[in-house]
């Protein structure tokens, strides 16, 4: 990847306000140059949203988990769609829980990970009994890693470590 390009995502990784004159600024280049490389980048897919990071805790959340999940047997592609819809429409009538992420994968002998916010313990416990009695899922193993939100962490949740990261690969990397 140009230079130019990985400078410019790691501004907007870290923050994605940034105005393309600020940018500009910031990477020695014109105005018009930082707009037409973020347009391409978005055509491209290397930019798939513009978002901020919020304090969750502010929000009312006192849980983030990390839940691993294993099924007795994998789903079909159709059953895969079956379970997405019926997630989706459950969580428009119901709006019952806050996903970073859910996705597929393997590691530890599990096959499905969810990253989630609770409001509390119940709110939590409501999450585990919906997953398990969803429809399609049978469970072989479900485990779950709480983080308490009201205690200082190490590193908080942030995407500019991952923005910093990409500068110091590209300047360790041979061209």
């Amino acid at each position: 990847m140009k230079d130019i390009r990985l400078k410019l995502l790691s501004e907007l990784m870290k923050n994605s306000k940034t105005s393309d004159r600020e940018l500009a600024v910031r990477l020695g280049v014109s105005q018009p140059t930082i707009s037409r490389i973020r347009a391409k980048l978005e055509k491209e897919g290397l930019i798939k949203e513009y978002t901020m990071i919020p304090d969750f805790r502010k929000l009312g959340f006192e849980i983030m988990t990390v839940t691993l999940l294993k099924l007795k047997r994998e789903l079909t592609e159709e059953e895969i769609q079956k379970m997405w819809k019926f997630t989706d429409e459950y969580i428009k009538k119901r709006n019952p829980f806050a996903f970073l992420m859910a996705a597929g994968g393997h590691g530890l002998g599990y096959s499905r990970v969810i990253i989630s916010l609770h409001r509390d313990y119940a709110d939590f416990m409501r999450f585990v009994r919906a997953t398990r009695d969803a429809p399609l899922v049978d469970l072989g193993a479900f485990d779950s890693f709480m983080i308490s939100l009201s205690e200082k962490h190490y590193q908080p949740f942030t995407f500019s470590l991952v923005a910093n990261y990409l500068l110091t690969m590209k300047e360790k990397t041979p061209s």
